[in-house]
């Protein structure tokens, strides 16, 4: 079997969700079905480590399909005439973008449809692009892959699609992470809390801030927030709230961090806390649950699927709540180890190889069609 994929996402600085269901994914599928080709497709220069297996031939098509005009340009015009020159089987876009009109069963995996939710969250022409074409990808598609229950219902109830077509396939989390209390310069003395995620106007971090301020003030702690993440776009909001907390110095944002760097961040934090607005997901809940910390998270969308029974569960909307969930850890020791210990067992549930297994299943229904 020839299968094309989409590979576009594989560059040196992997850094999301959709990045990290990429890489997983496909070195374990690759090497686990030596007799079938693999085209890994990609709009640059690629680095050899992402050709995981002699059975992959990697392929560049240009150009660079950096904004929405181009990401068009690239799918209908490069890799749709591509596809039937290398006699391709199954199309597989683990970014969710097929070219249209192919006759080639596609699966791509849409992990949520936020931008059809918070349409201003996303730059104007991302915005647009994201609304007017993913229902059309997801319709044309043989299946569709998404990552959470919450997520395969929130497309059927706002795009109409059939259920039937869509398999949920659970994100993982790396071997990498666990309990780790190596010394390191990293980590600042005392305690804090850590945050981890872009900077993005969906994961609230501002509201994250207003809670922090609000516990400093009623705990008379000295604790930190570490907020662990890249600056994406439409940052104004949380620049403000940070620029006129009195607890400023205590804010730390330490940028965009390395598995190794997070591990050690999130082992020795008082707590995870993510609140979102909206996740499809929400791949920091697993990693700090494997690395024994507690988490404090959203009780919308996917997030109290994920986490279970394992996290305290806050209204995003609620700076108060959200702080008054982090005085409750620091009182209640009892609390603490409980979440520790339902939080073994929940992240248990997540693993790489459950989601490899979970996609080459689809592809395997996609071929049988």
């Amino acid at each position: 079997m020839n299968i094309a994929v989409n590979t576009r996402l594989l560059i040196d600085d992997l850094h999301g969700g959709i990045e990290w269901f990429t890489y997983e994914s496909l070195r374990r599928i690759t090497a686990a079905n030596p007799a079938h080709k693999f085209y890994f497709i990609f709009d640059r220069q690629y680095d050899e480590k992402f050709v995981f297996s002699s059975n992959v031939e990697p392929l560049v098509l240009g150009p660079r399909a950096v904004h929405p005009l181009l990401w068009h340009y690239w799918l209908q015009y490069r890799v749709k005439p591509l596809l039937k020159r290398i006699g391709a089987d199954i199309f597989l876009s683990p970014d969710g973008m097929i070219p249209l009109g192919t006759g080639i069963p596609s699966i791509p995996v849409i992990h949520d449809i936020n931008f059809m939710h918070r349409k201003k969250d996303l730059p104007f022409l991302k915005s647009l692009y994201f609304r007017q074409r993913f229902r059309k990808f997801a319709l044309e598609a043989s299946r569709v892959v998404t990552v959470s229950e919450f997520s395969k219902k929130d497309m059927v109830d706002t795009w109409g699609i059939n259920p039937e077509k869509i398999d949920v396939v659970y994100n993982g989390v790396s071997e990498e992470y666990f309990p780790d209390n190596t010394a390191n310069d990293l980590v600042p003395a005392g305690p804090y809390f850590l945050f981890v995620g872009n900077l993005s106007p969906r994961k609230n971090v501002a509201n994250l801030l207003r809670a922090f301020n609000i516990f400093r003030d009623k705990s008379g702690t000295k604790h930190k927030l570490i907020i662990a993440g890249e600056r994406f776009f439409l940052n104004g909001e949380t620049d403000r709230v940070i620029g006129a907390s009195k607890y400023k110095e205590d804010i730390l944002l330490v940028g965009k961090k390395s598995r190794t760097e997070l591990r050690m961040l999130y082992s020795r934090a008082e707590a995870l806390v993510f609140v979102p607005w909206f996740e499809g997901f929400g791949i920091p809940v697993v990693e700090a649950m494997k690395c024994a910390t507690p988490v404090i998270t959203s009780s919308t969308t996917s997030l109290p699927e994920v986490g279970g029974d394992a996290a305290i569960y806050v209204n995003p909307g609620r700076p108060a709540e959200i702080a008054s969930a982090m005085q409750k850890l620091l009182r209640m020791n009892g609390l603490r180890r409980d979440l520790l210990e339902k939080g073994r067992i929940q992240a248990n549930k997540f693993s790489w190889d459950n989601t490899a297994a979970g996609l080459w299943e689809t592809l395997i229904k996609s071929i049988k069609l």
